[in-house]
């Protein structure tokens, strides 16, 4: 891999031609028995360290320097480099030359290197990538590392460099708020597959390291079967104490002061890496401009309501690039051809605007651009769909569905776009049908076992899921999944309250709907499915009752603690009553 760098210099093709040539030259570069003649400025140009060699460290008369530590294949490299601004970078050589760049503080190379690192960073490499960052100096990439560490931490744990950290690291990752597991369950069997790793050497530590994991995040059954009852923790008595007496202070009946709220480290949840935003909608009898923002791992919602937002409900909403983007919609009055850009670190700004006003919109995101499908305009449902390149601003139409659909809803899989269900003006749909982008062409597929619109559609699992709706009777509770490759609908667990016009979305391997209509009125009841047990649960409930609304998942926020809720002010964890009895048999 060729990588070219910029250096604050101009390379220039005469001079590396006559170096080529042996003219001018004024110095000798030697490496082991290897001479590489070059020209003092030349290589002074390329780092301050050939600069000091030539000026300071030697007199004005000396030709030929030796430069220990690397080898004449590196030293090659970083003399290319220095005439031609180009250095071909390899997984097999780039820890030998950052090693060499660093030495000689060329860096440029350094940060060619960094960067090929940082693109190859992966599970299995990222903890010796991040640890060899102490041996040569490269703080944007160790930063880089960790982050990457941190925020794939349940892939990073399976790995077996990370039972090469030392305990001073382990005891730094498993401390950090924003270490990015979905169940704290995670933490605690890493820490004993890292000490089960070298049993004799790392047990000692158990008492250091135990306490960095999150006890009171765990489930009753789940302490007992596997944390109290374990030989690692039942050989160490003062882990035994120490849990046994976290129990009762989390119920508050220890003799200690009780520590109140999540200031107690062993409830306080991790951060969020990722945030769930439910935007507008109708909200008594009026369209709604509120957004609200559902932290997932604290089961809270935060109210982040963009007052330079106009109101808008039976809109789409998408996350790209950064941004949020409200698409359609409207407001009681108009139907929407406007889409409002929202940043997360300012505020909001028009972009251009839709060929066609649509209400009852089907959004979703593949390939770096947003497809809005059907919708009503007013006047009639819409078969008609289009993209949005954001880029340079403009939407395309591309090939109409074969069903006009309004209030339908569509995801993506597989790098296709799917769209179920709907109204298309006479009847209420169970058809659904997919786009490819490469052909330009829509497919139909199996309908569905019921008639639904105002039905949510989501990726998840490995199937497309449609769930809720209306089907011209009732509100529903039924749910469905679609397998692509034998084009078939199956039945999975129904909600727990039927309803239709809400927002889905997948967070944290988890399918949650959020809000909607049931018969007679809004609701702000939130529920998730989890495929893994096939069974629905309720989650914290949103703040404004509301259907028609639309929600999007974001992530990589730099301000990511505006939309989360304060960890201060949260209700304590409640560890359940079977906790107890099995602590008080410890």
């Amino acid at each position: 891999m060729s990588e070219e760098g910029q250096p604050p210099y101009k390379s220039s093709s005469v001079y590396n031609e006559l170096r080529s040539e042996g003219q001018f030259c004024d110095a000798i570069i030697k490496v082991e028995d290897v001479e590489f003649p070059v020209h003092r400025v030349i290589l002074c140009n390329c780092t301050p360290y050939f600069r000091a060699l030539f000026i300071r460290w030697s007199n004005p008369d000396k030709q030929v320097f030796n430069i220990p530590g690397l080898s004449p294949e590196m030293m090659e490299l970083i003399i290319n480099f220095a005439y031609t601004g180009s250095v071909s970078i390899t997984e097999e050589n780039v820890v030998e030359l950052l090693m060499a760049a660093d030495q000689l503080n060329a860096m440029d190379i350094v940060k060619l290197c960094s960067d090929f690192l940082w693109e190859q960073l992966c599970p299995e490499n990222c903890v010796g990538i991040w640890q060899f960052t102490k041996v040569c100096l490269s703080p944007e990439l160790r930063a880089k590392a960790y982050h990457y560490i941190i925020s794939n931490f349940e892939q990073v744990v399976l790995e077996e460099e990370f039972l090469q950290l030392t305990v001073e690291e382990l005891a730094d990752i498993l401390d950090r708020d924003d270490l990015n597991v979905q169940l704290e369950t995670t933490v605690y069997e890493a820490l004993t597959k890292w000490i089960s790793h070298v049993p004799a050497e790392r047990k000692q530590h158990l008492t250091a390291l135990l306490p960095k994991v999150r006890l009171g995040l765990m489930t009753s059954d789940y302490l007992k079967d596997n944390v109290l009852s374990s030989e690692l923790v039942g050989a160490n008595s003062e882990c035994l104490s120490m849990i046994s007496n976290a129990i009762l202070d989390i119920h508050g009946l220890g003799s200690r002061p009780f520590m109140s709220g999540l200031c107690h480290p062993l409830v306080r949840p991790r951060l969020p890496h990722s945030i769930l935003l439910a935007i507008g909608g109708w909200s008594g009898g009026n369209p709604t401009n509120g957004i609200e923002a559902y932290d997932c791992r604290a089961n809270r919602w935060v109210n982040v309501t963009n007052n330079l937002e106009f109101p808008r409900a039976y809109h789409g909403a998408a996350f790209l690039n950064g941004y949020v983007y409200f698409i359609g919609g409207f407001d009681r009055v108009e139907h929407f051809t406007s889409v409002c850009r929202f940043d997360l670190t300012t505020r909001s700004c028009k972009v251009g605007p839709m060929h066609s006003c649509r209400c009852y919109v089907s959004v979703t995101v593949l390939n770096g651009f947003i497809y809005a499908l059907g919708g009503f305009d007013g006047h009639v449902q819409l078969s008609s769909a289009e993209c949005y390149q954001p880029e340079i601003n403009q939407w395309s139409l591309i090939a109409p569905m074969h069903e006009q659909r309004s209030d339908a809803s569509c995801t993506t899989l597989n790098n296709r776009i799917y769209i179920c269900g709907g109204f298309n003006g006479n009847e209420f749909l169970q058809t659904a049908e997919y786009y490819n982008p490469e052909s330009n062409q829509w497919t139909m597929i199996s309908p569905m076992n019921s008639r639904r619109s105002g039905i949510g559609v989501i990726a998840y699992a490995d199937h497309v899921f449609a769930v809720g709706g209306f089907d011209g009777n009732n509100r529903l509770r039924t749910a469905e999944a679609y397998n692509p490759h034998s084009n078939t609908w199956n039945l999975v667990s129904s909600m727990l309250t039927p309803r239709s016009n809400f927002g889905i979305e997948v967070i944290d391997d988890r399918l949650f709907v959020v809000g909607g209509f049931l018969d007679f009125f809004n609701t702000s009841k939130v529920e998730y499915y989890d495929a893994l047990t096939n069974e629905w649960y309720e989650a914290c409930k949103m703040e404004v009752f509301r259907s028609a609304l639309s929600c999007c998942v974001v992530s990589g926020l730099c301000n990511m603690t505006e939309y989360i809720f304060p960890r201060d002010v949260l209700p304590l964890a409640n560890v359940p009553e079977e906790a107890m009895e099995s602590a008080d048999s410890t």
